[in-house]
């Protein structure tokens, strides 16, 4: 009968420890504790990139910021690049303040531009921009007329 091996040993192939490696070197984002640990570069980014989308980061719960960030490391193997801020941002923020008011605050060409990544995220079924729209409407912060307009549900 052999004996089980617990989870680091020295007789365990070195393997398994590059791998436990590889997973704890990756870079996390964090929220700060207390006033006392700063928050993570890319939350900040998105915080500024949401700001010059016209809509508030406070306005944002954390963990809809989270996830939005983490959306876009899985896009992008390295750290997302500086332009993919805005980009996620402006699409968000569609979907939060509705047509109507984004186009107020960004024009008709980027709001055209926008609705164009969303009807081709909704042909495409899974997309990045996909994603980003389901978690608004998961997250409950998807404006009524952008559901209606598009025909979004969740199943």
């Amino acid at each position: 009968m052999e004996a089980r091996l617990p989870l680091y040993s020295a007789r365990r192939p070195f393997k398994w420890l590059e791998t436990d490696w590889n997973i704890m070197a990756q870079r996390r984002s964090s929220l700060g504790f207390l006033g006392m640990f700063g928050r993570s570069g890319d939350l900040r980014q998105l915080d500024a990139a949401l700001r010059d989308a016209d809509l508030h980061p406070a306005l944002v719960p954390e963990g809809v910021k989270l996830t939005l960030v983490n959306l876009m490391k899985d896009r992008w193997s390295d750290e997302p690049p500086p332009q993919a801020y805005p980009d996620v941002a402006r699409l968000f923020s569609y979907c939060v303040a509705g047509p109507e008011t984004f186009e107020r605050s960004h024009g008709l060409q980027q709001r055209q531009d926008v609705e164009r990544r969303i009807e081709d995220a909704v042909e495409a079924g899974d997309s990045f921009d996909a994603r980003i729209v389901l978690m608004t409407l998961h997250a409950k912060l998807i404006n009524a007329e952008v559901v209606e307009r598009y025909g979004l549900g969740a199943d």
